[in-house]
């Protein structure tokens, strides 16, 4: 009888707790700098509302990494992710399905210290790489297009020659570049050197407005690190020095507000939409996290309010990401760890449970 209760004591104690991380996922909640609640999987914690997942299939060969993995872009059109990575002797850019297998990689010695990836024209026949160089040798400080398979097919900026002339353009280590549907250009220049400037280009890469002064005042950066735009003609830029996210109207260039609560243990370095335009995707380098911040509707900027934390693994080193805007899927890429994760949008009964 005794035993019979114990059994029955241990299965209403399981039962409970199995209740408990339930509820734990479905209505966990954070605030800015407060989580409750938290579920424990190998190698990253969440904190929140569980909205992603790690895919732990993805890559099927993860020892191809070999260098710092800097940069992601992913084609969804194609099923296609490219993984940037710099260091000697390894591929500048590894290729994988978005199932996880991989396609094929590519060198070129016009890359010196590429620093950030996009993927134009994804939804075209002829979709291009643009790559960001820091570098101080003869390549670097420039922005590059090269073809899917690594042909380089254009440089803006004068390659080895930083500076921060406008007619025409030159850059100081720029760190990112976003290139939009209508083939407007929005470069974040300035990863520490002379430059602390965002920078709009028409499609045949006219400056069209620019903000380039260093501070922490309205419109005035410290590294910015990042930069997207939504669909309601915002530019969000990740100031990394600064520790906070500016925002202006990508028509007039109107500076429009600042998210810098969210931040205060460490910068954004970077930041993304999600397809459903629901979450920003921020993510902070030195305390290894990655984090969905509320997307404000149109003509409201207001505070940011973080919804859920993955807390990843000591020196793992988030740098930059990107998403697949078919099905929201999360690619981060890893300096710290040398290796780039897919995160899936989190489903009950998946195998996050």
């Amino acid at each position: 009888m005794l035993n019979k209760t114990r059994g029955h004591t241990c299965l209403l104690a399981s039962g409970m707790a199995a209740l408990v991380l339930l509820m734990v996922v479905l209505y966990g909640t954070i605030g800015p700098q407060q989580a409750s609640g938290s579920i424990l999987r190998p190698g990253y914690l969440l904190r929140g509302s569980p909205l992603y997942q790690l895919d732990l299939s993805w890559p099927r060969k993860p020892e191809l990494f070999s260098g710092q993995v800097f940069g992601v872009a992913v084609n969804q059109n194609a099923g296609m992710v490219y993984v940037a990575q710099r260091g000697a002797d390894v591929p500048k850019v590894l290729v994988f399905s978005t199932e996880g297998e991989f396609l094929m990689s590519w060198n070129t010695t016009t890359l010196e210290m590429p620093h950030g990836i996009f993927l134009a024209d994804a939804a075209s026949a002829n979709p291009t790489v643009w790559i960001t160089d820091v570098g101080n040798g003869p390549y670097g400080h420039s922005v590059k297009q090269y073809s899917p398979s690594g042909k380089l097919l254009q440089v803006l900026g004068a390659p080895g020659k930083a500076g921060s002339g406008m007619n025409p353009v030159q850059f100081d280590q720029p760190a990112e570049i976003f290139v939009h549907p209508s083939g407007e250009m929005y470069i974040v220049d300035g990863d520490g050197g002379m430059n602390n400037r965002l920078i709009k280009l028409s499609k045949d890469h006219e400056v069209m407005w620019m903000h380039g002064e260093k501070g922490q005042g309205m419109a005035q950066f410290y590294i910015p690190h990042s930069v997207t735009v939504d669909d309601y003609h915002r530019v969000w830029v990740a100031d990394r020095g600064n520790k906070r996210i500016q925002v202006f109207n990508s028509i007039t260039g109107e500076w429009l507000g600042t998210w810098g609560s969210c931040f205060s243990e460490d910068a954004p370095y970077s930041v993304r939409l999600t397809p459903d335009k629901k979450y920003f995707v921020v993510v902070q380098l030195n305390t290894n996290q990655i984090s969905l911040l509320e997307a404000p509707p149109v003509g409201l900027i207001s505070q940011c309010r973080v919804v859920s934390v993955i807390q990843l693994a000591e020196e793992v080193k988030p740098h930059l990401v990107d998403l697949d805007l078919k099905t929201g899927a999360l690619y981060v890429a890893e300096i710290g760890a040398q290796q780039a994760q897919k995160f899936t949008p989190f489903r009950l009964g998946g195998n996050f449970l």
